[in-house]
């Protein structure tokens, strides 16, 4: 009888299991079970790999030649100028993705499965968001080959392009979070996608991704130059050698340290949201 309310016990507990190792563990375990899936539906990753490369084909040969960059209209200098944006969009779109996915394993009751096991809470919006992670990779290995056939070009060397990059991974792994929280508090994967999507065109419109800030009206200008978007788009732009010359840079603290400010919002939105999706999940499955 003592072996049996033992068992229950650890059962219906199964959060006290474990510390920072162990959790990383479990996050590991469910990172694979969703690498696993996704690969399962390559259709998935194919779709997310055609959006990002339509929007680099359309905005460079549809608005190369109409935009000014630094005093030049040169379809070229636009393409530069407009990588950095293409990336950090691509990043922070998987958002929806992850939104969709959570609320999908909710949907379907397999979130009470996992609770049923011993396992760390967190893991299983840990594991979720790495999966998530390695995928927008991927996405971003195969948009910065086509961007290099579209005549996309590094100037800082390899090292810091690197480094744009693992900016922009960590900017994409932040937002992953505040996709989690809506997938957790939707009913359903599609309003997860939309609820994903709604907010993330202003954001990502408002910044300096496609257009300088220098021509917005003053409020929006403000906006786009505190944005945490901006201020990757930015730092990405700097370890490219992507600035064209000329390029009049903001005098807002974010536009003249992007490296740093990047990092700042970055990590500030994971702690903030994990923080919130963490609560939000033994709520839920409580």
């Amino acid at each position: 009888m003592s072996t049996i309310g033992n068992t229950a016990l650890g059962t219906a507990a199964p959060g006290a299991r474990g510390g920072i190792v162990q959790s990383g563990r479990d996050s590991l375990v469910v990172a694979k079970r969703n690498l696993i899936r996704m690969a399962r539906i390559p259709e998935v990753v194919i779709f997310g790999v055609i959006q990002p490369i339509m929007f680099v084909v359309l905005f460079s040969y549809v608005f190369g030649g109409s935009i000014a960059v630094g005093g030049s209209t040169d379809p070229s200098t636009y393409r530069q100028f407009l990588m950095a944006g293409i990336f950090a969009q691509t990043v922070t779109f998987a958002t929806a993705g992850a939104g969709a996915g959570i609320a999908d394993d909710m949907h379907k009751g397999l979130i009470d499965r996992f609770r049923s096991l011993p396992m760390a809470r967190g893991a299983v919006l840990t594991g979720r968001t790495l999966a998530d992670l390695v995928q927008t990779a991927l996405t971003l290995v195969v948009l910065a080959i086509v961007a290099v056939i579209v005549g996309w070009r590094i100037h800082e060397g390899v090292l810091k392009a690197l480094a744009g990059f693992a900016l922009l991974l960590l900017l994409g792994y932040a937002f992953s979070w505040i996709g989690a929280l809506i997938g957790l508090t939707v009913r359903t994967p599609e309003a997860a996608t939309s609820g994903g999507l709604i907010w993330l065109f202003p954001l990502t419109f408002i910044s300096n991704a496609f257009v300088p800030s220098d021509n917005m009206p003053t409020a929006l200008r403000y906006i786009a130059e505190w944005n945490p978007f901006s201020a990757t788009v930015q730092a990405a732009r700097q370890l490219f050698g992507n600035l064209p010359e000329g390029y009049p840079v903001p005098a807002a603290w974010p536009m003249q340290h992007p490296v740093w400010a990047s990092l700042i919002w970055s990590v500030l939105i994971i702690v903030v949201f994990r923080t919130l999706s963490v609560r939000k999940y033994r709520s839920a499955t409580a």
